[in-house]
């Protein structure tokens, strides 16, 4: 694909900074505490769906029913848990060459946005010291459906004023680069997502955006 872009639109979490280990630590907790059974493989299927959805997954293999409220605050219980972990966060957990990158794409003239379904996206960006630094910010607080749906990425993208096909989205999962495509955007996918077919671009490193644009 030959074209220009104007925005790159980032995920968070396996993009810019990786806290898989926090969250797999945080829902194991929930989990023990309720006599709930919890592996990797279950850990996996919560890749960039929201809280409440991750939360639906695990109670799959409850052996009772939960009420609403009892879902709340179950969520609410893990949240907690998660932003304790997130204390020990800092700048140098950012990923290898994420700040290097970012730095050539702002030199380069392109606006740059995270794309989050994580509603703790403002403490995360603080806590790695890039709190201020992308030109809009989309995230779990602004929003009603996670990904696959585009909703996070379309909000994005308003923010920056650019239209969606002007915009390159950089994704870790499979859902992230469902929800690009749905939003009429093109994905780069990285990670786990890098041998997703609906994918435009996959990369090895975060380097390798600087070659597609």
């Amino acid at each position: 694909m030959d074209r220009r872009y104007q925005a790159v639109i980032f995920d968070l979490d396996g993009v810019i900074v990786s806290t898989d280990r926090y969250h797999f630590l945080a829902w194991s907790q929930l989990a023990w505490q309720e006599g709930i059974e919890f592996n990797e493989q279950i850990n996996h299927r919560l890749r960039g769906v929201s809280r409440m959805e991750s939360l639906e997954i695990i109670l799959e293999k409850a052996s009772r029913r939960y009420t609403p409220v009892e879902k709340l605050k179950l969520a609410e219980r893990k949240n907690e848990v998660y932003r304790t972990l997130l204390g020990d966060l800092t700048d140098g957990d950012m990923l290898p060459g994420v700040a290097e990158t970012l730095s050539a794409l702002r030199e380069r003239g392109y606006k740059v946005a995270i794309g989050s379904s994580s509603k703790n996206t403002p403490v995360i960006l603080e806590r790695i010291g890039l709190s201020g630094y992308f030109d809009a910010v989309a995230d779990g607080n602004g929003i009603k459906n996670s990904k696959p749906d585009p909703e996070v990425f379309l909000l994005a993208a308003g923010k920056l004023g650019v239209p969606p096909e002007d915009c390159l989205v950089v994704e870790d999962a499979e859902a992230g680069v469902y929800a690009a495509k749905r939003g009429g955007m093109a994905a780069a996918a990285i990670g786990e997502a890098r041998n997703c077919q609906e994918a435009n671009y996959s990369l090895t490193k975060i380097e390798e955006l600087l070659l597609i644009l």
